[in-house]
Parts: C-alpha cells; structure tokens; sequence
C-alpha cells in the first residue's frame, strides 16, 4: 500500500515531492489549481521536467490530483457546469503532463433547490464523459462521498450509475474515502466489516475501477452523512477501524491518501503518516485469513 498525503504544490510540482519526502510518503495528493479560485493552473514543460526529476530521485510512488471543490459537473447552472467541465479538462491534462495516476473527483451535488438526484446523475455523467473526450491518458476516479447536501457518489450505485452514464471506459474508476464510507452508512469498523463492504463493491461497481483510496477517520457517526476528518484512530472509526482499512489485501499497490486535518492542524505532518503505517501493521498481524 502507497500511504501518503495531500500536500501543497505551492511554488511548483517538484517542491510537493519535497514536502511528501519530508512527510516519510510513498504517495501523494495535490490540488492543481487554487481551491478558491476557478483559474486553471497548466504547468509549463520546465516544472514538468523539474517534477519528473524529483519523483525520480525521490522513494515516491505515485501522484494524485484531486480536482478542487468547486467544481459540480452535475450542477442545474449551466455556467457552474461550464466552469466545472473546464476545469476537469485541465485536472486531467495535468495529470497527463505530470505522469499521475489519477485525477480524483467528487461527482457533484443535486441538492441546491432539492433537485432530482436522478437528473443531477445524468448531467454529472454527460459532463464527465465530455471531460474525458477532451483529454487523453489520464485516469478518472469518482470519490464516494459522505451523502450531506444532495452530494452524488453516496452509494456504490450511484458511482456505477456515473461510471456507465460517462460511457464505461477504461479510465473511469473510483477512489474509496474511509471517513466518506462510514458516514454514508457502510459499517467498515472491523476487517470483517470492511472485507463485506469491499465484497459489495466489488458486486456493484467492480474491484478492477478501484484505483486510490483515501485514508481519513470520522468525528460524526456511521450513517452521519456529515464529511468530519478527524486525526487516525481519534475517531469513530478509532484505531481499529483505521488498522482494517491500512491492512485490507485487496487495497494493496493502491495510493492511499490521508487528508487531515492532521496534529498541527490544517498541515498534514510526518506523525500523522507515522501514525498510519504503524496501524498498518498492526492491522496486518491482527489479520486473519478469510474461509
């Protein structure tokens, strides 16, 4: 497993590699564009070059790109969805140019005047499926997500009704998020637990979508629907929940990403990923094999 973080590319993609080296990473997530801002940031071919280098010098497995928040391919608003389509567009071709595993994406929200979620699922998919055309290469996994505001990807239906609804391809697939799957109401506190989930995943939108994962514990309850990260095992998926997803064996070779908020706050620091490889471990000598 690829344990890493979301870290900051402030001042060039090759100075994120830096900070994921500083955190003891073999992963790690970037945004790549400014969070609260709707202009792309396309990186021309010496930060690409200079990214490149640094992976290669570094232990680094894998990068992520995470489209920012803004975006909301399924909005009713023909300019959000306008932005949104733009926006992607550049996700992906960064992707692309920068070697990334995948472009990480939540779908959208249907709830703004307490649409149709059905309608929001077509238009995220047409969205999504005309973002894909307008690039190469890159993957695309839709993240599950926490269901608070009408969001779309709450349930492993949703993310195969998307998956299908963009067309299918092979670039389409999916990123699990931890906190996102016990606040939607999948029961993941146990390895057994998780083991059944994974199964139903597996059922519904395939295991061969799966391709990051992120690693976050929850402060709100199973069945929430409220996206609270709290640090690992300080939460209600608490240590042992946290160990069962770090351990399970069919999340091995995947990014698995933590996103914080991380002990010295909003900055994800080295004792948070400390913190994850040691359940890690002990969630694989806890691990029994399945009948």
């Amino acid at each position: 497993m690829l344990i890493g973080a979301h870290v900051s590319p402030a001042g060039g993609p090759a100075n994120a590699v830096a900070r994921g080296v500083e955190r003891a990473c073999r992963s790690i997530q970037i945004f790549n564009q400014s969070p609260r801002q709707w202009r792309p940031t396309v990186y021309d071919d010496e930060k690409v070059a200079a990214f490149k280098e640094a992976m290669a010098e570094s232990d680094l497995e894998a990068l992520v790109i995470h489209a920012v928040y803004l975006l909301n391919c399924a909005s009713e608003d023909k300019e959000i969805r306008s932005k949104s389509l733009t926006s992607l567009v550049a996700s992906l071709r960064a992707g692309t140019a920068l070697g990334a595993v995948s472009v990480v994406l939540h779908p959208g929200s249907a709830l703004k005047n307490g649409g149709s979620v059905d309608k929001a699922l077509r238009r995220a998919a047409a969205t999504i499926k005309e973002a894909l055309a307008e690039s190469e290469r890159c993957a695309l996994h839709l993240e599950n997500t926490a269901g608070a505001g009408g969001t779309l990807g709450r349930t492993f239906e949703e993310l195969a009704t998307l998956i299908d609804g963009a067309g299918g391809g092979k670039r389409l697939g999916a990123c699990l998020d931890s906190c996102h799957l016990l606040a939607s109401g999948y029961d993941i506190r146990t390895a057994e637990g998780l083991a059944d989930v994974v199964d139903e995943f597996d059922r519904v939108v395939g295991l061969d979508r799966l391709g990051t994962l992120h690693v976050n514990d929850s402060m709100t309850k199973l069945g929430s629907n409220v996206d609270r990260h709290i640090n690992l095992g300080e939460g209600e998926l608490g240590k042992k929940g946290c160990a069962a997803f770090l351990s399970e064996p069919r999340f091995e070779g995947l990014p698995c990403i933590f996103e914080g908020p991380g002990h010295a706050g909003k900055n994800v620091e080295r004792p948070d990923i400390e913190n994850a490889w040691k359940l890690r471990k002990q969630g694989l000598k806890a691990r029994k094999p399945r009948s």
